[in-house]
């Protein structure tokens, strides 16, 4: 199994605040002999019909020395489990889940905040202090 990311728990935490339910911890796949795993799978009842909402969650800390450097592989990856759902799971929406200070200081420079645009990056700011989502 792969390492969680650090923040791992903490977003975990804040979806479950939220009256997401835990399916997957986390949600794998195999596809044409290749084994990928999501961080988490999570669904919410719709009360107002029947039904469910499903999300899958990419989490990710960027705690180290370089933003940029981190999130090349991790927009990859996303692109990637995108792809997978659409396949797999297509009525699953995926998030990236990026810490409240990335997201202050990384994620509102013009030039990645395009990136997020042009690939259709869902994100879910959250900060791991108080274990709480922020912003959808």
């Amino acid at each position: 199994m792969v390492g969680r990311d650090f923040f791992h728990d903490a977003v975990k935490h804040a979806l479950q605040k939220e009256a997401w339910h835990i399916t997957h911890d986390p949600l794998a796949f195999d596809i044409g002999g290749i084994s990928m795993q999501i961080d988490l799978g999570a669904e919410r009842l719709i009360t107002a019909e029947k039904g469910s909402d499903k999300i899958a969650v990419k989490v990710k800390s960027f705690l180290g020395d370089s933003a940029i450097s981190e999130f090349h592989p991790a927009l990859g990856q996303f692109i990637n489990y995108r792809d997978l759902l659409e396949i797999k799971e297509p009525d699953r929406v995926l998030f990236f889940a990026v810490p409240v200070d990335s997201y202050k200081q990384f994620f509102i420079i013009d030039f990645i905040n395009e990136r997020l645009i042009r690939y259709k990056v869902q994100l879910i700011v959250y900060d791991p202090k108080s274990e709480e989502i922020v912003l959808w």
